[in-house]
């Protein structure tokens, strides 16, 4: 028997902020989805933004930055003020170095965690950070559903939408693990996409999405290596999503998401 849901949550899709590997931005990976430009799978380059203070600039992990750059490029693309907005993070983990550096410490001698490993070791340090670059004061959730951590953050996103009427910064995010870690979880590199939500359309949307469960199969990409990097990375399983946006392609995509429950979306270009 099908999962069925009720009263199906929608948004209007107002921007878009992404880093991966080979990708710098949203525009980039859509011309690479369109099949406008080729891709390199180089390694995700990312840095610190400017809107942290100095001392938490440098203490910024992997995931921070991340994090920290797709909601900026989101919000920059709107014209919208990331102090007024709602946000959900979702990361199937936390941050790998600081893990692994945690875990070394702790193997050895001398077991005193520094207290920025700690710090930057809970799972939402993220928005901790967010509020620290942003000001934000505004409601924000962190989750974890681990390889289904994209579908979990978008269907918060589009109840809290539904529920209070104002707009939602979604951000998924992943980043991977040295050795001997990855050999239990072996994300490869650093990925992040963020939606900028809205419950109403404006001049700017990009489009609106419905959201359903379904047991059908995910979709795939054509591009073999695009979809061995939408398989091995959990954020990266918004990409047939992104590939439908970045076409254009009015229709109905279906994401991971659970064992027992996919996400079928209904894009309208």
């Amino acid at each position: 028997m099908k999962p069925t849901m009720t009263n199906t949550p929608a948004a209007w899709i107002r921007s878009i902020g992404l880093i991966g590997p080979g990708m710098t931005d949203w525009p980039a990976c859509a011309a690479i989805l369109a099949g406008d430009a080729a891709w390199s799978s180089e390694r995700t380059v990312l840095n610190a933004p400017e809107e942290l203070p100095p001392a938490e600039r440098r203490r910024a992990v992997r995931v921070v930055k991340l994090a920290l750059g797709i909601g900026l490029q989101a919000t920059s693309a709107a014209g919208m003020d990331p102090s007024e907005l709602a946000t959900v993070f979702s990361s199937s983990g936390g941050d790998g170095v600081n893990c692994h550096l945690i875990c070394e410490t702790l193997a050895s001698d001398d077991r005193q965690i520094s207290p920025t490993r700690f710090h930057n070791s809970v799972h939402n340090a993220a928005a901790g950070y967010w509020s620290i670059a942003t000001g934000a004061t505004a409601p924000s959730a962190v989750l974890c559903a681990f390889d289904g951590s994209f579908g979990a953050g978008l269907l918060e996103a589009l109840a809290q939408i539904r529920f209070d009427g104002q707009p939602c910064l979604l951000l998924a995010y992943d980043a991977d693990y040295p050795e001997p870690l990855r050999a239990a979880r072996p994300i490869p590199d650093a990925f992040g996409v963020a939606l900028l939500l809205t419950p109403e359309r404006d001049a700017h949307s990009c489009g609106r999405l419905a959201v359903n469960l379904t047991d059908d199969a995910a979709d795939t990409l054509a591009d073999p290596a695009l979809d061995t990097l939408r398989c091995s990375i959990p954020a990266a399983r918004s990409l047939p999503l992104l590939a439908a946006i970045a076409a254009r392609r009015s229709g109905r995509v279906v994401l991971d998401y659970l064992d027992h429950a996919r996400l079928a979306v209904d894009y309208g270009a």
